[in-house]
């Protein structure tokens, strides 16, 4: 489970190599190797030493992944120029699948023919399946993009726009009679695309879910909690930064919760600090959902 002035944009944010290696498919350790061998990239260092990698450094990496998967040599990528490397990975993406088809009507702000495809990939798929194998990877195609100055501000807002109204129509339209959960983004956190994605497998697996929104302050999710009574509620964030900011209220809020209502939070900003929001009494990720949902309410762990 996936901004104020003072939080990055995704142009600013850096990830560090495990996240890097998690949204590449590369070990770490290759990582470094090629680092060291081929200079395909250079990340900064923070103070710690760790090492910072930028968004559109993020992207030609997952470029020259798709590559290598495909047959080609990291020694032979790292010599060429890095616009025909990208050239060649995008060409490569460019088969005919409705990824490429929906990545073209992005490219060419095209909204109607967006919208149709968006429309006939839910009904083909349904939408958890629609969630996991067409929103989330149009969502890293987009955002690499972007990085990459390949496609224009506009682009990636209408990709947004189109992408986002279908998955929120159809979490509404399709909440059934399961226990509810209510969620939303943390104060900070606007990208929805990842928590939407997570929320429509959530909702497929038999929960209810009541969408709160993007930036919602944290004591309003509490003030909603204790007046829909549901049997969770959950957060979520993209951003390291985010959760840092909003960690002292989040220290309180699973106390502050109505009896048996359980807090769950995800997305890749709260990983990093998963072991202290589990000492808070929160709940990681999708795994906590993992279950089919109780019909009974228990007390909470």
């Amino acid at each position: 489970m996936p901004a104020a002035s003072s939080i990055p944009s995704r142009s600013e944010r850096t990830y560090e190599i495990h996240e890097v290696a998690e949204l590449t498919g590369l070990a770490a350790a290759r990582l470094r190797v090629w680092e060291r061998r081929y200079e395909v990239v250079r990340p900064r260092r923070r103070p710690n030493g760790y090492r910072a990698y930028t968004a559109d450094q993020l992207a030609l990496l997952r470029a020259f992944a798709r590559l290598i998967d495909a047959g080609e040599r990291i020694g032979d990528l790292a010599a060429r120029p890095r616009e025909e490397v990208l050239a060649q990975a995008d060409a490569r993406s460019a088969d005919g699948s409705p990824q490429a088809a929906l990545l073209d009507a992005v490219r060419r702000l095209d909204r109607e023919r967006l919208e149709c495809l968006v429309a006939e990939q839910l009904a083909l798929r349904g939408l958890g399946t629609f969630a996991t194998e067409v929103v989330l990877p149009l969502a890293q195609s987009v955002g690499d993009l972007w990085a990459l100055g390949q496609i224009p501000i506009a682009a990636e807002h209408l990709a947004s726009e189109v992408v986002l109204h279908a998955l929120k129509g159809e979490l509404r339209l399709r909440r059934g009679s399961g226990p509810m959960v209510i969620a939303a983004c943390l104060p900070g956190e606007r990208h929805e695309w990842g928590f939407l994605a997570s929320l429509a497998v959530i909702q497929e697996s038999g929960w209810r879910i009541h969408y709160l929104g993007a930036d919602l302050p944290v004591h309003e999710m509490v003030r909603a909690a204790w007046t829909l009574q549901p049997r969770a509620i959950a957060l979520s964030a993209s951003d390291p930064v985010v959760v840092q900011a909003n960690r002292p209220a989040l220290a309180s809020l699973p106390s502050r919760l109505p009896p048996r209502t359980l807090a769950m939070i995800g997305g890749a900003g709260a990983e990093p600090y998963a072991r202290v929001l589990r000492g808070h009494g929160f709940r990681i990720g999708l795994a906590g959902f993992a279950r089919r949902p109780p019909s009974s309410t228990p007390s909470r762990p």
